[in-house]
């Protein structure tokens, strides 16, 4: 049986193997070897004190390596935003820059969760919860495209590229407004257009069947995308004009999509020289 203590290190093994864990998931494999709720808290508190561990918030910590300043250790974002909540998906623009897609290096971090999560700040880093849209909330990995990565010497539950590109034309204001999302979506060399289809079509909005279709419209050529890919979209878009905002920005009707669409992003104004 695996022990808990690194004799070589004075610290838990488990903490050397465990760069963020939750109280519950050290509670269930110290009890595992016959130990009990008090000494693990009591084991938690020698090892925060020493500088060994690190309180990210209650009931989530994170390991200091050793011989680091624990002033100056920070523990991985991704980690701590996949561990954040039981069901925590790392999403959105956060998802992108895990994956090495996003344009811009932020330090918000965004995960999906089905409840409403305050905000945590740790290290001048902002972990942010949003809640899964509802028609998605109670399947399973919130209706899919999700996969668990190894990650910084732990694990990962993220969003695929595929389900980012639909998660952030849904909520385009989580993937930084529409140029920042565009940039980034553009970085990805390959999109299964299947998957993306029917991860839209899930989602049930009319709006964003026609959001999803319009881009993937932009970007035939890239990504090999065919009249097949676009017809079920095209079947689920809006009856009437919609704008592309939801702040109702004028633009352009594009009558395929029934999308008003701002001149900026029809035109993509942000690549001419400045």
């Amino acid at each position: 049986m695996k022990a808990y203590f690194n004799k070589s290190h004075g610290s838990p093994a488990y903490f050397l193997a465990h760069p963020v864990f939750t109280h519950d998931e050290f509670l269930a494999g110290r009890m595992a070897l016959g130990g009990s709720s008090k000494t693990v808290n009591a084991l938690l508190h020698k090892h925060l004190k020493s500088g060994s561990l690190l309180r990210v918030k209650r009931g989530l910590y994170a390991s200091v390596p050793g011989g680091a300043n624990p002033s100056e250790c920070s523990p991985d974002p991704f980690l701590v935003s996949s561990k954040l909540r039981p069901d925590a998906v790392v999403a959105y623009h956060t998802a992108l820059a895990f994956h090495g897609k996003a344009h811009s290096t932020w330090r918000r971090y965004q995960y999906l969760t089905a409840d409403r999560p305050r905000t945590v700040t740790f290290r001048g880093l902002e972990f942010v919860g949003v809640q899964a849209p509802l028609s998605v909330r109670p399947l399973p990995d919130f209706g899919g495209g999700v996969v668990v990565r190894p990650h910084a010497g732990g694990e990962v539950r993220v969003a695929t590229l595929e389900r980012c590109l639909v998660d952030v034309l849904h909520s385009p204001e989580q993937g930084g407004g529409w140029e920042e999302l565009w940039r980034s979506l553009e970085m990805v060399e390959f999109y299964d257009l299947t998957a993306v289809v029917e991860y839209t079509l899930r989602l049930g909005s009319a709006l964003t069947a026609a959001r999803v279709g319009f881009f993937l419209d932009q970007h035939r050529a890239a990504w090999m995308v065919e009249e097949r890919h676009l017809a079920p979209l095209l079947k689920r878009a809006p009856a009437q004009p919609r704008y592309l905002d939801s702040r109702r920005v004028p633009g352009k009707l594009v009558p395929r999509w029934n999308l008003i669409v701002p001149a900026d992003v029809l035109e993509r104004r942000w690549e001419e020289p400045t």
